[in-house]
């Protein structure tokens, strides 16, 4: 894919091709698959995806922060964040080491 972003239109078209669901029946699986690990997450569950990695949501706190360009103090107020943590397997992949492999080269 090179640098091309990947899209749900692109991922819709690849289970029409790899599947042989229609168009339509495609986009809509991929949806629903999007809208049930979004629906885990806003819940606070993690979602892992075996050989590719877990997402989860962190809480954090309020800390102090300071404005860059005025170097004023000014207070961050708590949230939600989405972290994702790659697989040993997905990690590898992306090093180039066939998976399965753990060449720490």
């Amino acid at each position: 894919m090179g640098n091309k972003t990947l899209t749900r239109a692109d991922l819709a078209e690849t289970v029409h091709r790899d599947i042989g669901l229609s168009r339509a029946e495609s986009a809509e699986m991929v949806n629903d698959v999007l809208e049930l690990v979004s629906q885990a997450l806003v819940e606070g569950n993690s979602v892992k995806l075996s050989s590719f990695g877990t997402f989860l949501v962190r809480s954090k706190r309020e800390r102090m922060g300071r404005n860059p360009k005025t170097g004023e103090e000014v207070p961050i107020t708590p949230r939600r964040v989405l972290v994702f943590r790659p697989s040993q397997v997905m990690k590898n992949i992306i090093n180039g080491h066939e998976p399965g492999t753990d060449d720490e080269t």
